[in-house]
């Protein structure tokens, strides 16, 4: 046995240290009579101590730990190995809650054995991961650029031939001045890529702590699963995840996914008689039971295999995959420019086209020194690599990560857990929401409100006879994955899903039980746990003093009515159900759910004792109850925005057809005057439909009831093969087929199961419709900012290229240098990345039609804006290339330096306009925007000391009063031109 001596619990309490005493005397006798064969060596393993004489004294050592003696390896090997022999001679299951000091009904004890104590003992329900990507690995992939590794190699040559042609003080700045300028974007970018992983690596560890419903001191609470202790007792429904291994206790029905662990995709029975092994990160698939938790972490296979599996798994989104395409289309372009360049430039040099500082020529043949040569050639190389650089839209991707990474985490203060990043995006171009009702668009927080014996409404249970109470009690309390917790002050707290919650409050305060007391009194003999297609769930139970035996349904109204042939009236007599009798019972099922109501029948039926199966058919009618679930605030508003923004919402629900429609005119999905043979379905009639009958309604349809979750699936189909864009809300575990199947898939983080949550893309955390239209607009918002950026980067990519070609093919030299186009380069890849990327989503995106599937990510509208905003760089800069000098009265060195202010000063004025695609007013919100604000304001001051403090290394002169205005003033007409451009209509296709 894994026996120790226990202490603190113990001391001063004489009838605890006699109880300890009879245990250690039942484990001596058990071990005796167990030590018969070489098996029990199993036995002798978990016990470090072999030594069974009990010493009060003991006992009673404040220096001795909890737990002492138990052997955590062999108790975790024994539910790993599932060793159900090994099992047997420790004296089965109920011996390990023991000897763990815990309590099958009641779990740990808190004052006795506290948590922390076993943490300590035993280890917490967490491992250790592989380390994430350190700072410098993000520095090595920037480095393992080709053309990044060209310029450094350029530059490297050019500080070693300046050193030796014009010494180490004044040699070093063309070289050591590209090499600090390509550190410098490296270690910016690096930054940012470095801080994002770390974001979401975050999200992820958020996403994986999930709560776990434990017994401790009798009470059901909820706890993190990462706080789960060994010998805690935990409650297991459908769709749940096993937190940590352990053994079966009780329960029904209990089926397992193993798939995680051994392939197998076949559920696994779990019982008590011969596989009561559960283990962590398996699901539960059927049934519900309580589970003893035996060892946590990376003490089980779970907690081993993740230590050896990282989070960083670099996921592409298809938006970056589209926009990796386009990087290397306008990549090769760029390479193509730049050969042109190197060509024209070399043949220029070569022939004698080009002149020094002093006005001579360059190259005279043999009279030009190797050295100079050398200089010259790595100059040209060196420009030629930085077109290839600016033209390169690195900052692309950037963008893509940067947008995610700013969603994702304004999306969880919204309530919404990304759990994939392709959602973000994809949620943007939805077109079609399919929602559930309960707990969606309703509160989810219901009551009985109604209640009917027969045709008859009963305002008091006082009015009914005993043995119908009696029933009824039986009926809510026996029937329901619910509990309750008596408190010694204060009203009874009340455990389970929020149907269960309200039968019970109802049995509680107007049937007047004691569900406690009322539970010892029978023995459920077997469980039939909720279905989505039968949509009842049904007991089998035995009266421990009388022995006789009761089928209990419960469920949908109109389900569980047509298994009834008769039915309790007040008096307690029963009556048979004719075809009035059903007409007027099918109109009271009417009138509820024409409130809004849920309708839920309970029946029953006493059966044979020798009988294990539920009794199906002949069923008495016990009552029928109404249960009123509101609808949420903002619900209304919120389907109304989806409308406006084009996206059709669809209400998919299990509840009947008149409870469906009340709720969907209530919310605004139903609106009056439409036409609602069409617009409202039920799920058995979408079903039998044809295939081409289906597709040819789908999207008509507003509401399906009385649908399974088969019907979800099958209408996600359907409006995939129209070309729709489609999210799903789901929470139950067969929700998960049509979860996966969407575009998007939405759980439910209160109801929701973490089977539902495992196949979703997002988790809507409060449950609520209005935080799917939120996760809808920042989809938008993502798509939306990456547009913005794409249009700035392109406009700065053309005008740099045709600027630099253009000046190298006429005049034989580029006018930015290769530390300017690096500058360049930086603005716009990361500085341009962060300011357009965080934009926050505004009303406006909602007035728009959705993108759809087949729309091009370079819209009509963005060539229009791109190509004029660059179209007047090229001009103004190609004049000021060729007339500048004149113009301005200055040296070459000035003019190449108006270039460069003027060129940086255009992308600083054109990421205003760049803010909004096809609105006028490019300032709207821009304070609310305080990153974007500041980091035009740090652009501009860098580019100041740029130009006036940094001479030498960006290779500038200092300019005045006059030239900055100039400068100023004519990067400053993009604004103007914008707005004009703007008034030019353009299809956005």
């Amino acid at each position: 046995m894994f026996l120790s001596n226990e202490r603190d619990s113990y001391l001063g309490k004489p009838h605890k240290r006699l109880q300890l005493v009879f245990r250690a005397i039942y484990f001596v006798a058990f071990l005796n009579k167990k030590r018969i064969d070489r098996n029990t060596l199993v036995l002798s393993q978990l016990v470090r101590d072999p030594s069974y004489i009990i010493d009060i004294e003991r006992i009673n050592d404040h220096e001795k730990q909890l737990f002492h003696g138990i052997n955590k390896e062999a108790l975790a090997k024994l539910v790993r190995e599932k060793d159900f022999n090994g099992l047997l001679q420790f004296g089965g299951v109920l011996q390990v809650v023991v000897i763990l000091g815990s309590d099958q009904k009641e779990g740990i004890r808190m004052h006795e054995n506290g948590v922390e104590q076993r943490k300590v003992t035993f280890g917490s329900n967490i491992y250790d991961k592989p380390q994430a990507k350190s700072f410098l690995s993000f520095v090595v992939e920037g480095f393992n650029d080709t053309t990044i590794i060209i310029l450094l190699v350029c530059a490297v040559f050019s500080l070693g031939f300046g050193i030796k042609q014009h010494g180490p003080k004044e040699g070093w700045y063309d070289g050591g001045s590209i090499i600090v300028a390509v550190i410098l974007v490296l270690a910016v970018s690096s930054i940012s890529n470095f801080k994002q992983s770390r974001q979401f690596l975050k999200l992820s560890e958020e996403s994986k702590d999930i709560k776990v419903e434990v017994m401790r001191e009798g009470r059901r609470q909820e706890v993190s699963i990462f706080d789960i202790v060994v010998g805690d007792v935990v409650c297991l429904k459908i769709g749940d995840q096993i937190p940590a291994d352990g053994l079966f206790l009780d329960g029904h029905s209990l089926q397992v996914d193993e798939s995680s662990m051994t392939g197998e995709s076949d559920h696994v029975q779990i019982n008590e008689t011969q596989n009561p092994f559960l283990v962590c990160g398996t699901k539960v698939m059927d049934g519900y039971g309580h589970m003893l938790v035996t060892s946590v972490g990376a003490n089980n296979a779970w907690g081993q295999m993740m230590c050896t599996i990282t989070d960083d798994k670099n996921e592409q989104t298809p938006l970056q995959n589209r926009l990796n395409k386009l990087t290397k289309y306008i990549g090769n372009v760029g390479l193509l420019v730049a050969f042109l360049v190197l060509v024209t430039l070399m043949i220029r040099y070569f022939t004698g086209h080009t002149e020094n500082e002093s006005g001579q020529k360059e190259f005279v043949g043999s009279k030009t020194k190797a050295d100079d040569i050398m200089n010259s050639l790595i100059r040209i190389i060196a420009a030629a690599v930085t077109i290839i650089v600016v033209a390169i839209p690195e900052g692309l991707p950037l963008a893509v990560t940067l947008t995610l990474a700013y969603s994702m985490r304004r999306m969880m203060l919204d309530h919404a857990m990304v759990r994939k990043l392709s959602a973000c995006e994809t949620m943007g171009s939805a077109t079609t929401i399919c929602t559930d009702k309960t707990g969606t668009l309703t509160l989810n927080q219901m009551q009985v409100t109604e209640f009917f014996l027969g045709t008859e409404m009963i305002m008091t249970t006082s009015q009914l006879a005993p043995d119908v109470v009696q029933l009824l009690q039986e009926a809510a309390c026996l029937n329901t994955t619910g509990d309750v917790y008596t408190t010694p002050s204060g009203p009874p707290e009340i455990c389970g899903g929020p149907t269960e919650k309200a039968i019970l409050s109802w049995a509680l305060t107007s049937l007047l039980v004691n569900f406690n007391e009322l539970k010892q009194k029978y023995q459920i003999l077997h469980v039939e746990v909720f279905n989505s297609e039968k949509k009842r769930s049904g007991v089998l139970v035995t009266k421990n003093s009388t022995g006789r035996v009761h089928t209990h349904w419960k469920g949908a109204a109109e389900m569980i009515l047509a298994l009834c042939s008769t039915y309790y009236v007040k008096s307690g007599k029963i009556a048979p159900i004719h075809h009035e009798e059903r007409k007027e019972l099918d109109l009271k099922i009417e009138y509820m759910a024409s409130k809004s109501l849920r309708c839920i029948a309970f029946a029953y039926k006493e059966s044979n004792a020798e009988n294990q199966a539920l009794e199906e058919t002949e069923l008495t009618l016990l009552g029928l109850v109404g249960l009123k679930d509101p609808c949420r605030p903002g619900v209304k508003g919120a389907v109304e925005s989806c409308r406006a923004a084009g996206v059709g919402i669809k209400m998919i629900t299990g509840d009947n057809v008149f409870t469906a429609k009340s709720i969907a005119f209530e919310c605004g999905i139903l609106q009056p005057g439409e036409d609602l043979n069409i617009a409202v379905i039920e799920g058995p009639a979408f079903r039998s439909y044809s295939q081409e009958e289906r597709m040819e309604i789908v999207e008509k349809i507003r509401v399906m009831a009385r649908s399974s979750p088969c019907d979800k699936l099958l209408m996600v189909g359907c409006l995939k093969q129209k070309g729709h864009v489609v999210a799903v809300t789901g929470d139950g575990t067969n929700d998960a087929p049509a979860l996966k199947a969407a575009d998007i898939g939405l759980s439910m983080g209160i109801q929701g199961t973490e089977v539902a949550k495992e196949s979703s893309d997002i988790v809507i955390l409060d449950d609520n419709f209005t935080t799917v239209v939120t996760v809808l607009k920042w989809g938008r918002c993502v798509y939306n900012n990456i547009q913005k950026f794409i249009q700035f980067q392109l406009t700065v990519n053309v005008a740099a290229l045709v600027i630099n070609f253009v000046a190298a093919a006429s005049s034989g030299e580029v006018p930015l240098t290769a530390v300017q186009l690096l500058w360049v380069n930086l603005i716009m890849d990361t500085l341009g990345a962060l300011a357009l990327a965080t934009e926050r989503p505004s009303s406006d995106l909602m007035n728009k039609k959705p993108v759809g599937r087949t729309k091009p990510l370079i819209t009509g509208v963005m060539w229009r804006n791109l190509l004029a905003q660059a179209l007047y760089q090229v001009t103004v800069l190609l004049i000021l290339q060729f007339k500048g000098s004149a113009i301005f009265h200055v040296n070459k060195k000035v003019k190449d330096t108006l270039i460069f202010n003027t060129f940086v000063l255009c992308q600083v004025f054109n990421e205003f306009n760049a803010r909004n695609l096809e609105k006028k007013n490019i300032f709207h919100g821009i304070l609310k925007n305080r990153l974007f604000v500041g980091i035009v304001g740090v652009t501009i001051v860098l580019q100041v000391i740029m130009v006036e403090f940094l001479r030498k290394f960006a290779d500038t002169e200092r300019l005045n009063w006059t030239q900055w205005a100039a400068c100023i003033g004519i990067s400053s007409l993009s604004w103007p031109i914008g707005c004009i451009i703007k008034c030019i209509p353009v299809s956005n296709k």
